[in-house]
């Protein structure tokens, strides 16, 4: 299916649906294979790169393009909900788990476990978010570095569970930051290839 702008919202999967079980079962494997071989350096290296290209994207595409919802293919470890989004939408989504994140790593390395299940329902976008969340996610980034650089060891004894994945420790979640970044920054180049058909 190719990226299409439509004047009507598409009927998709309801937000939380998550994925199709097979590619929920190959995801969790080679999530946690990754996971478990990447190292403390390369997590820091892939957020900030990918951090980075995102910026790129948002700097390099008209400001009246970035709110224009596009229904895409589907990617592997997207939602099917997720498919009809606007940049702004994907950045937003990006700022709210940078955030999550962010205290989840916070509190592992605390030795707390926080008290609230991880839901993908709940990171979802505002519809009709404005180009004001782009310096709100480059404080996200800013944050999560900053804390990242602040911890010890990232190899918690405390766990918390990824809502597809299981229980990860501080490390997991810090490889998660930056894989899910590297997903939504594919993302938004299949929004902006749409905008332009």
């Amino acid at each position: 299916m190719k990226a299409t702008t439509q004047t009507t919202p598409p009927k998709l999967a309801a937000p939380g649906a998550g994925l199709p079980a097979i590619e929920h079962f190959f995801a969790n494997l080679m999530v946690r294979w990754k996971a478990g071989r990447t190292g403390r350096v390369a997590a820091t290296a892939t957020f900030a790169k990918e951090s980075e290209a995102v910026l790129h994207l948002l700097a390099t595409t008209p400001a009246d393009q970035l709110r224009t919802p596009v229904l895409i293919r589907r990617l592997p470890g997207l939602e099917d909900s997720s498919r009809y989004w606007s940049v702004l939408m994907t950045v937003d989504h990006l700022r709210i788990v940078n955030d999550h994140i962010c205290g989840v790593m916070a509190s592992l390395c605390a030795g707390k476990v926080p008290d609230r299940a991880a839901s993908t329902a709940a990171v979802k976008p505002d519809d009709a978010v404005g180009a004001s969340v782009i310096p709100v996610f480059k404080q996200s980034c800013c944050d999560f570095n900053n804390m990242v650089a602040a911890q010890g060891d990232l190899k918690t004894e405390a766990r918390f569970d990824h809502p597809w994945f299981g229980p990860m420790d501080a490390a997991g979640w810090h490889f998660m930051a930056g894989f899910h970044m590297s997903l939504h920054r594919r993302q938004m180049e299949r929004i902006l290839t749409g905008l332009k058909r």
